[in-house]
């Protein structure tokens, strides 16, 4: 251990001063000490800092991606099958009370700046859906909604912070309640259509990862229990998702691109579409 501090001492004491001072927002000037420019990594406490606070950043970034697979399968297949604009909707809405609440508290932007850029593309998502559906007049209605609460919500004046805390408390529950209407739609059309395996399992490991920066960073029951809550119904589109890997092409799909669902299931069965029939040979006995 000495000779790797010995050799690391160096490098870790003549960091640019942007570095530094990135280091030292993230884990405060006592553990960028111990962890940084003395090397010392029997200090747990900041070391599940550190941890807390890389995992919070790497949910962050890979949030800024974490639904464009579900964007580009959506606009590949022109179909909304299998996707939930309620479940999306209502998440949308939950993430905009969650931003201004964590925004107007001062809450470390490690714990919840994911939220922001899936809401985005949620927006994005739920747009598509109602094209697909052909219910365009009902998108603009969506965005001018979403503008107007995202504008209350970040204003002291329309809403203060005791009926933001009410509101938060509701949005955890709306969250939560988000994931209900993508999991019976699943199960209604016994598929999961155009859902993106990569969102699914993804929204699954990043909920886990919010448990754990949220217990060492934030002293905040609600957000907590929206994310244990969140992880379990995550858990449960997850199973779904495994479930119904092989599964053919829902009814509802096909119905969109025109075709009979026993066809598309004959096909998606064997992995081509069916060929016709021939003429048969009696074998001999």
């Amino acid at each position: 251990m000495d000779i790797l501090r010995n050799t690391l001492q160096p490098i870790t004491r003549s960091l640019p001063a942007p570095i530094r001072d990135i280091g030292l927002s993230l884990v405060g000037p006592d553990c960028y000490k111990s962890l940084i420019l003395d090397i010392d990594i029997s200090n747990t406490s900041c070391l599940t800092l550190a941890l807390s606070k890389t995992l919070g950043l790497a949910t962050v970034a890979g949030s800024s991606i974490v639904k464009l697979p579900q964007i580009l399968k959506l606009l590949s297949s022109q179909s909304a099958a299998g996707i939930s604009f309620l479940s999306y909707a209502l998440e949308t809405s939950s993430f905009l009370t969650t931003l201004a609440y964590s925004a107007r508290n001062g809450l470390p932007f490690s714990t919840y700046g994911e939220t922001a850029m899936i809401a985005v593309q949620n927006v994005v998502i739920c747009l598509l859906v109602l094209k697909f559906q052909g219910k365009t007049v009902l998108a603009g209605g969506f965005l001018v909604a979403l503008a107007a609460a995202g504008y209350a919500l970040q204003s002291e004046e329309l809403v203060d912070m005791g009926m933001l805390t009410k509101a938060q408390m509701g949005a955890g529950a709306l969250g939560v309640a988000s994931k209900v209407p993508q999991i019976l739609t699943i199960w209604q059309e016994g598929g999961t259509g155009q859902l993106s395996a990569f969102a699914v399992f993804n929204y699954l490991i990043g909920s886990m990862t919010r448990i754990f920066t949220t217990l060492k960073e934030v002293d905040d029951k609600l957000i907590l229990y929206g994310y244990i809550a969140g992880f379990i119904l995550n858990a449960v589109l997850a199973a779904q998702m495994t479930y119904y890997w092989k599964a053919p092409a829902t009814a509802s799909h096909a119905g969109e691109i025109g075709e009979k669902p026993e066809k598309i299931a004959m096909g998606s069965s064997t992995g081509a579409t069916p060929k016709p029939k021939g003429p048969t040979t009696r074998r001999r006995g």
